[in-house]
């Protein structure tokens, strides 16, 4: 059998009344049970798969037991082998279908746990697949448009690195030892320019070397430690092209996860403290928070409870409280993720036409001193002959 390890080979065996002889591992360690950095982990895509077709086979009135076992057979990824497998042991253990992905925290929201706990509550599990399966594909659809659209500004930003590194580290302490050893006196403007080559070339390396380790230290601390998260995010945001586009990101998130909490039956407060998790901004979270705690669980509507928000534009405030009396709130919220998600591709489009000249000059600038501090001392020199 598949199994994580051999206890659970164990309790697979005794549920059902028997007593092993011997019982004897035959995966190799990128099998079950094997290094987990080799297996990979599940991605936003594994989850649309997983919530489509289990979503596909509860419908057409397929047992969860069932379905995960066909998921089993044509699953190849030691991730999403692993979480099947344990859903399969939570469900012949008799427990709930949801904890399986309490187990996968790091993998699984807490949005898309408690969206599967709330219709596995409601017996509406096939119906909070499917929407599970249409708000995953919006949210990668919007990732992919971001990356795509950071792909040239990442390219061009790199490539006028390692050109600034070629023309500090290995040209400029060439040409400047051109001038210094040929005993001519250099105006002081050429001089320090020639002297932060020199150090370049002479110190180059160290320096490369020094923000590899300091990227690499910097990515570990930002995936080990939510504090260095939030002051990266911190201090990103405060940025005012950058800041803007943060707030329409979480805006959309806050719309899109709402919309799909509501229409699973989950509380109004609690899905709002889940919601305040999700949307990964500091004062929009913390308002959504303010809303359910000191809001909804004091008697107050939604929409009172979003006025008194100042983290929200006026414009969602007012939809979201005719919406209410309207009784349309998730159709509304709906509409609400779908234009935020148009604003976030403009607002992209509008920072990378700033960034790209910005780039360009930046690059042009350091190659035009250099060019400047070579050629001033060169006419200097052809005019005393």
């Amino acid at each position: 059998m598949d199994a994580r390890d051999v206890s659970e080979v164990l309790r697979f065996i005794a549920g059902r009344g028997l007593r092993p002889i011997s019982i004897k591992k035959i995966a190799g360690r990128f099998g079950s049970g094997g290094l987990r950095f080799f297996k990979g982990k599940i991605t936003l895509t594994d989850e649309i798969f997983l919530s489509k077709y289990l979503g596909l086979m509860l419908r057409i009135g397929t047992s969860l037991l069932q379905a995960i076992t066909i998921l089993l057979e044509d699953f190849k990824k030691p991730a999403v082998r692993d979480f099947l497998m344990q859903v399969r042991t939570n469900l012949e253990e008799g427990r709930p279908f949801y904890t399986a992905f309490e187990e996968y925290p790091n993998s699984f929201s807490a949005v898309y746990i408690n969206l599967v706990k709330a219709g596995e509550t409601s017996g509406n599990l096939d119906n909070v697949f499917q929407n599970l399966t249409t708000s995953l594909s919006k949210e990668k659809q919007l990732k992919d448009q971001i990356k795509s659209a950071l792909i040239y500004p990442v390219f061009l930003l790199s490539t006028s690195f390692l050109v600034l590194i070629f023309l500090v580290t290995f040209a400029l302490p060439r040409i400047a030892k051109v001038f210094t050893e040929g005993g001519f006196e250099a105006p002081f403007f050429s001089r320090i320019v020639f002297g932060i080559g020199f150090f370049f070339g002479k110190f180059g390396w160290v320096v490369i070397v020094f923000l590899i380790l300091l990227i690499i230290l910097s990515v570990y601390l930002y995936k080990r430690f939510l504090g260095f998260q939030k002051f990266v995010w911190l201090v990103i945001g405060d940025i005012p092209v950058v800041r803007d586009i943060l707030q329409k990101i979480a805006l959309q998130r806050f719309a899109s996860t709402f919309s799909s909490l509501i229409r699973a039956g989950i509380h109004l407060a609690e899905a709002l403290l889940i919601t305040s998790d999700a949307v990964g901004h500091r004062e929009i979270g913390g308002a959504l928070s303010r809303i359910s705690k000191e809001g909804i669980s004091k008697g107050l509507t939604l929409g009172e409870a979003f006025k008194r928000e100042s983290a929200f534009p006026q414009t969602v405030q007012s939809l979201i409280l005719i919406s209410e009396k309207a009784g349309r709130t998730e159709e509304v919220l709906d509409t609400l993720a779908d234009f935020y998600a148009i604003e976030i591709d403009s607002s992209l489009k509008t920072l990378i036409s700033f960034l790209e000249p910005v780039l360009l000059l930046f690059v042009g600038g350091v190659v035009g001193v250099i060019a400047i501090s070579v050629i001033v001392p060169i006419y200097q020199l052809t005019s005393q002959f």
